[in-house]
């Protein structure tokens, strides 16, 4: 189904879709759309309220460890850009809600020109803070969580590269990428914002993990020596 959201560009919504795949149904890429990387340049209509930074939005269904990562580049996929408060939520509204999405599949929400992998020359050097919420937390602070970021109140100059929403069966992993692991001074004001602004209780675990850690041991296993904990 292709939704026309304005004259800047067309998504075409397969969220509809992933609704009602499963994970074992298929590994076929095609049913998570086209590997589209690039939508071109994004307009600027005089009527609408420009963002700081132009984003992408990105969709992915994660492999499974013996796929690797290899795999996970080839799932992901580009669902559309926004360089305009209309535009982004144009878009939002056109997407499934959150706790619709089958388990195993990530949201990324990035700056036009990172694409939200480890490898990226803007992520490389980077880590990011990870948030386990239950499952009837994610949706509220997911959608807090982008507009803080569209709206820069992190107050972190260009440290930001974007925010991920994992979903999983028993609760869902938030996590904000920063270019520059190294300067805890930024990693610890982006954790305070995240939580004054995303009202994290108590129950929930928050912790950094660095993206060369990711690499070495893998996203979901721990890596204790270099992992600052909340």
């Amino acid at each position: 189904m292709v939704v026309n959201l304005s004259n800047n560009y067309n998504m075409t919504n397969k969220f509809e879709t992933l609704k009602y795949h499963h994970e074992e149904s298929s590994d076929n890429d095609d049913d998570i759309g086209p590997n589209i990387t690039d939508l071109g340049p994004i307009e600027y209509p005089a009527s609408e309220h420009r963002l700081q930074h132009p984003y992408c939005l990105w969709f992915s269904k994660r492999p499974s460890q013996i796929q690797g990562s290899q795999k996970y580049g080839q799932n992901l996929r580009l669902i559309g850009q926004v360089g305009t408060v209309e535009q982004w939520w144009a878009l939002y509204s056109h997407i499934v809600r959150l706790h619709e999405i089958p388990a195993h599949r990530d949201l990324h929400l990035f700056k036009k020109g990172i694409k939200p992998m480890w490898e990226d020359a803007a992520n490389k050097k980077g880590g990011k803070w990870v948030i386990r919420l239950k499952k009837e937390q994610a949706g509220r602070a997911w959608e807090n969580l982008c507009m803080a970021m569209l709206g820069e109140q992190f107050v972190a100059g260009n440290e930001i590269c974007g925010v991920v929403v994992s979903t999983r069966y028993q609760e869902y992993l938030l996590s904000v990428w920063n270019k520059t692991a190294s300067d805890q001074a930024t990693t610890a004001r982006i954790r305070d914002v995240l939580k004054r602004l995303l009202n994290i209780p108590p129950t929930a675990t928050m912790e950094y993990k660095t993206h060369n850690d990711c690499l070495k041991y893998g996203a979901t296993k721990s890596t204790p020596n270099n992992m600052i904990k909340s």
